[in-house]
């Protein structure tokens, strides 16, 4: 095929799509020679048909190779995670290090948050001196020397997704579960990997938020990445509950810090739930990955890692040093009782609305803002235990923020938590 317009047709009519007409939609998308209103059109012809399994892995192949895919000579396995987003999900900055502690190597290519979810690049630039831009030579020397490095994408990376994201927005298509796969590994797989594990949160806090809606999306991308020839499985995360205690950039990743250090809770488990699936794909032992972590072996790959991107050396033992504090601290009072359900969305929100993440591309954010000691479900609340601490610019955006809070949290008969882990959605699976 040479014409678009006959690649869109096909879709349209439920013929599907293959290689040659996936490779012909993903070129023209990078270079140009597909307009957007072909871009548009193709987009709703894919949420109307849908493409299939086939379909799924010929697009996120071609839109992977529409721009450079890196490949790695290391002594040891490549291996990634990614998250679909959620409050307080401060994963990558231990799960990187410590991953690199057990001789595997992390290239995590990460995103700025949009909307009511952090972003792991926002919260490593709440760290003075922290440089998420690299150019590939440096990010290939981090990675080896250090064992793990967390950048920001460049424009060589599937630019076909960048633009068609931009297109799926205007054209009311963002929600296609094939366009989500498309863009979501695309990305992921141009790091060129050995093993990727997937991180599919549900509930209140989560982009998808049923369970049924949850499991088909963690379906569809273990299968179509292993379709693709990247080997993945996937975890089904709880989002009913802030993961960690906090929520806003330098506030996160002083907990991350702490989790480096043994502090225990569900950031932790959940880490460690992660790193093992990354560790069984890429066929290394899981059995000491705790050892490593208490042993302060993956806070020093940490410690590296942040020196290696223009960090302080020091950010490991001395966070209260580097990570600017809020001048505005306030309880948020709660009435006695216990915690029956949360709006784990209404949180990010709040944290957004204190300027600690952003509405539009590009907005700057306050990194000092946001949540900590945020209680979780089932917890007794009262006059001397807050449903959080409001850490703000000034006093009107406390009172702003105390009063989101209150509204998002229900107090009454405690709710008892479900489990962390909700499902595994295996590689041959």
């Amino acid at each position: 095929m040479t014409d678009p317009r006959s690649v869109i047709a096909a879709v349209r009519d439920g013929r599907g799509l293959d290689g040659s007409g996936a490779a012909l939609i993903a070129r023209g998308l990078a270079d140009g020679s597909v307009s957007d209103a072909q871009a548009g059109a193709f987009a709703m012809a894919v949420l109307a048909r849908g493409l299939g399994e086939k379909g799924r892995v010929a697009l996120t192949r071609a839109m992977r190779d529409s721009g450079h895919v890196m490949r790695w000579d290391l002594p040891g396995p490549v291996v990634d995670k990614h998250s679909t987003g959620g409050i307080g999900d401060t994963v990558s900055l231990v799960l990187a290090p410590l991953l690199a502690a057990c001789g595997v190597f992390v290239p995590m290519i990460s995103g700025r948050g949009l909307g009511h979810t952090g972003g792991t690049l926002d919260k490593l630039e709440a760290i003075p001196g922290f440089i998420c831009d690299q150019s590939e030579e440096q990010f290939r020397r981090i990675v080896k020397n250090t064992g793990c490095a967390i950048v920001a994408a460049t424009t060589d990376f599937a630019p076909a997704d960048r633009r068609l994201y931009a297109i799926r927005d205007e054209s009311a298509t963002v929600e296609s579960i094939d366009l989500i796969t498309a863009s979501i590994l695309s990305k992921k797989l141009a790091a060129g990997l050995d093993a990727l594990v997937l991180d599919v949160k549900a509930g209140s806090g989560a982009f998808m938020r049923s369970p049924e809606a949850s499991g088909r999306l963690a379906q569809v991308l273990v299968k179509t990445a292993n379709g693709v020839g990247c080997r993945t499985s996937a975890l089904i995360s709880d989002m009913d509950q802030p993961l960690a205690r906090s929520a806003g950039n330098a506030l996160e990743v002083a907990e991350a810090i702490r989790v480096l250090h043994g502090e225990k809770g569900a950031l932790r488990d959940l880490v460690l739930a992660l790193s093992a699936e990354c560790l069984e794909l890429a066929g290394q032992e899981a059995d000491g990955l705790e050892r490593v972590l208490d042993g302060g072996a993956a806070a020093e790959s940490f410690g590296r890692m942040v020196a290696a991107q223009g960090g302080p050396g020091d950010l490991i033992d001395r966070p209260g040093m580097y990570l600017a504090a809020a001048p505005v601290i306030r309880p948020v009072p709660a009435p006695d009782g216990a915690v029956a359900g949360i709006d784990v969305t209404a949180l990010g929100h709040a944290v957004v609305a204190l300027g600690g993440g952003r509405v539009r591309a590009g907005e700057r954010i306050d990194h000092r803002v946001g949540l900590s000691g945020l209680a979780k479900l089932g917890e007794q609340v009262g006059p001397d235990a807050p449903l959080a601490m409001v850490h703000a610019a000034d006093d009107t955006a406390a009172e702003i923020a105390i009063a989101a809070v209150q509204a998002a949290y229900r107090i009454g008969e405690p709710a008892t938590p479900g489990p962390l882990v909700r499902e595994r959605i295996a590689a041959d699976g």
